[in-house]
C-alpha cells in the first residue's frame, strides 16, 4: 500500500458523528486540513485506539517493544501504570519506564503508582511515599495518580492515602481508582474523595451503580480477568463514562490484538459504532488530557487507517504524521536497553517446601478461570505422616510463595482450580510485590521450578517429568528486553507446556497464578507473609479444626 500526503480515504467524523470521503493533509506532524471530496475512496481514517488502563509490565516486555507490537493493531497511546516495576525498584523503575518509552514514537502515559507497597502484608523491594508521589507529580511525564488500591485506606481517612491523593489534588491530576465489589455508600465516601474511575467492576450491577454515582468505569478485558461480556451492557446509556482497557495483557494475546478486539466485539453486539469509537478512541484522551490528537484540524496527526468499521482490521497507523504501523508490520526500529534488578534470595533445598500437617483440615482457594477474584472453602487434606501433601486426585495442590528479596521460609496454601497431573509451574510476576509464586503436584517439581526463576533472577518456568523450561525476565524479575515476537513465542511455547504436558485446564495459567498473590482482590490469595483474606483484609489460618 503506498500512502501518500493528502490521504484520502472515508473520514469518521468522531466529534460530528458522520463519514464522508475526503481528503486530509499533514504538516509538521499535525493534521493541516481536512477537505470533503467528491470521489470514491477506499478504507476509513479514523482516531487511533488507546488503552484506558494497562500495566506495561505484565506483557513481560519493556514499553519500547510494547509499543513496537500495540502499534499493528491501531493503538496510538496508552494510559500506564508502572506499579509492577515500582514495587520492586521504586521510583526507578518508573522513570525506566519513562525513559524507555522516550525512545520509540509511542503515546505513553505514565502514573504515579499510589500503594507501594500495595500493602502491609507481604514484602515489597521498594516502597513510594508521599515525598515521592509529590516528586513525581512535579514531572509533567506524570499524567496521574494510578489505582488507589487501599480503599479501606479511603474509607477510614488514613493520613498517607489522603496525603497521597491531595497531592494529586494539588496539581489538577486525574485519580484512578481500583473498588472490586464497593458499592453503595462506601462507593460515594470513596468517590467524594476525588477518585474518578475504575477498571475492577466484575458485575452489571456494580458498575451501574457507580455510574449512577458519577464514576467512570473503564472495562477491562485482558490475559485472565475478563469483564467484557458482563459490563458491555452499560452501553450506549453512558457512553460518556465508560473506557475500554487491558490491565494485564500477555504478549501471545498481544501478538492477535489489543483494543481493537474490543471495538470489533461491541460493534458485533449492536453497540452504535460512534459510541464504540467514543469510549475506544475518544473518552480516555478527555479524561487524562493527553496529547492525543483526534483527528482534528491542529491535533497532533496521530490516526488509523482500518480496512472496515466492523472488524477494524489496521492497515496503516501514524503517530504525530509518522508511518509506525503498516500491512501488520511495524516500522518502529527495536531499541537496546539495559536491565535492571532487585533479586536477593538464594537457590532452595526440596525440604524447604515440607509442610507439617497442623490439623486434618484446611482452607483451599479456588482460582476462577477468567477472574481475579477467587473463592475459599474448607476440606480435609492429604497427609503422609506428619506432612501435607498435594491431591492431584481433588485438585487440590500446594502452592507457595517465596521471598524474592531477602532469605525467608516459604508461605504456604492449598489451591483448586489448576488441574495439575504432573509438575509445577511458577512465577516471578507475582501481583503485586512480584515475589516468586509457584503451584504443583510434588515438593520436587515446586522447588525445581523456584529455583529455574531464581537462576534467572526472575522469569516463568514450567516443570514436567522429562523436561522443564523458564523464560528468563531480567528487567525487574518481570520482563524482557528480546523482541517482542521472540518474547510472546516462548512464552506461548511455556503457556503449552503447561496445558498440554501438565494438563492445566486453566486459559491463562500464568496470569492466572500471578493474581493469586494479588492481596487487594478478594477473596483468599497467599503473601509471602501468609494466607490472605482479602474480603476482611487480614491473614487467615492454612489450617482448621474443623469443617
Amino acid at each position: 500500500m503506498l500512502i501518500m500526503n493528502p490521504i484520502k480515504a472515508n473520514f469518521v467524523d468522531l466529534n460530528n458523528r458522520q463519514i464522508y470521503p475526503a481528503e486530509i493533509t499533514i504538516k509538521d506532524g499535525k493534521i493541516a486540513s481536512i477537505r470533503s471530496i467528491d470521489e470514491p475512496v477506499e478504507g476509513y481514517i479514523m482516531p487511533g485506539f488507546v488503552d484506558a488502563h494497562v500495566h506495561i509490565e505484565s506483557s513481560m516486555l519493556i514499553p519500547s517493544e510494547f509499543a513496537r507490537m500495540a502499534v499493528v493493531h491501531g493503538t496510538v497511546g496508552t494510559v500506564s501504570d508502572p506499579h509492577e516495576i515500582a514495587n520492586v525498584m521504586g521510583i526507578e523503575g518508573v522513570y525506566y519506564m519513562i525513559n524507555n518509552g522516550k525512545k520509540v514514537p509511542f503515546k505513553f502515559n505514565f502514573g504515579a503508582p499510589s500503594c507501594v507497597p500495595a500493602t502491609s502484608f507481604e514484602t515489597a523491594g521498594a516502597e513510594i511515599d508521599v515525598a515521592g508521589i509529590e516528586q513525581l507529580m512535579a514531572n509533567p511525564d506524570i499524567k496521574y495518580l494510578a489505582e488507589m488500591m487501599n480503599y479501606p485506606g479511603v474509607l477510614f481517612e488514613d493520613p498517607m492515602v489522603m496525603a497521597k491523593i491531595a497531592a494529586s489534588k494539588a496539581v489538577g491530576k486525574p485519580i484512578d481508582g481500583h473498588a472490586p465489589g464497593l458499592r453503595g455508600e462506601d462507593a460515594q465516601k470513596y468517590i467524594d474523595a476525588g477518585i474518578s474511575t475504575d477498571h475492577e467492576c466484575f458485575s452489571l450491577e456494580e458498575a451501574l451503580d457507580k455510574l449512577q454515582r458519577g464514576m467512570k468505569v473503564i472495562i477491562r478485558e485482558g490475559s485472565a480477568a475478563k469483564n467484557f461480556e458482563s459490563l458491555i451492557d452499560i452501553l450506549p446509556e453512558y457512553t460518556a463514562q465508560v473506557m475500554f482497557c487491558s490491565d494485564d495483557k500477555h504478549p501471545d494475546d498481544l501478538l492477535v490484538g489489543h483494543i481493537n478486539q474490543l471495538a470489533a466485539r461491541a460493534v458485533a453486539k449492536g453497540v452504535p459504532l460512534f459510541d464504540v469509537l467514543q469510549v475506544a478512541c475518544v473518552n480516555p484522551v478527555k479524561h487524562y488530557n493527553l496529547d492525543i490528537g483526534l483527528l482534528q484540524i491542529g491535533d497532533p496527526a496521530d490516526f488509523i487507517l482500518v480496512e472496515d468499521l466492523k472488524d477494524f482490521k489496521t492497515k496503516a497507523t501514524f503517530i504525530d504524521g509518522k508511518l509506525v504501523a503498516e500491512n501488520g508490520r511495524t516500522t518502529i526500529e527495536a531499541v537496546p536497553e539495559k536491565t535492571i534488578n532487585n533479586f536477593d534470595t538464594a537457590c532452595k533445598q526440596i525440604e524447604d517446601f515440607a509442610l507439617p500437617a497442623e490439623s486434618d483440615f484446611v482452607h483451599v482457594i479456588r482460582a476462577l478461570d477468567g477472574e481475579l477474584i477467587t473463592e475459599s472453602f474448607k476440606t480435609r487434606v492429604k497427609k503422609s505422616g506428619s506432612l501435607a501433601l498435594s491431591d492431584t486426585a481433588r485438585d487440590i495442590l500446594k502452592m507457595v510463595v517465596v521471598n524474592r528479596y531477602k532469605e525467608s521460609p516459604p508461605a504456604f496454601a492449598f489451591i483448586q482450580g489448576f488441574n495439575l497431573k504432573e509438575g509445577a509451574i511458577a512465577s516471578c510476576v507475582g501481583h503485586d510485590s512480584h515475589n516468586i509464586i509457584a503451584v504443583g503436584v510434588d515438593d520436587a517439581s515446586i522447588c525445581a521450578a523456584v529455583n529455574l526463576i531464581i537462576n534467572n533472577r526472575g522469569g516463568i518456568a514450567v516443570v514436567g517429568k522429562e523436561k522443564s523450561q523458564v523464560l528468563p525476565l531480567p528487567v525487574a524479575g518481570i520482563m524482557s528486553v528480546d523482541e517482542g515476537h521472540e518474547v510472546a513465542q516462548a512464552y506461548a511455547s511455556i503457556d503449552t507446556f503447561a496445558k498440554n504436558n501438565l494438563e492445566c485446564t486453566l486459559k491463562a495459567p500464568f496470569m492466572t497464578l500471578s493474581f493469586m498473590a494479588l492481596l487487594v482482590i478478594p477473596r483468599m490469595k497467599l503473601s509471602d507473609l501468609g494466607l490472605f483474606d482479602g474480603g476482611s483484609f487480614e491473614f487467615s489460618p492454612l489450617f482448621v479444626d474443623k469443617l
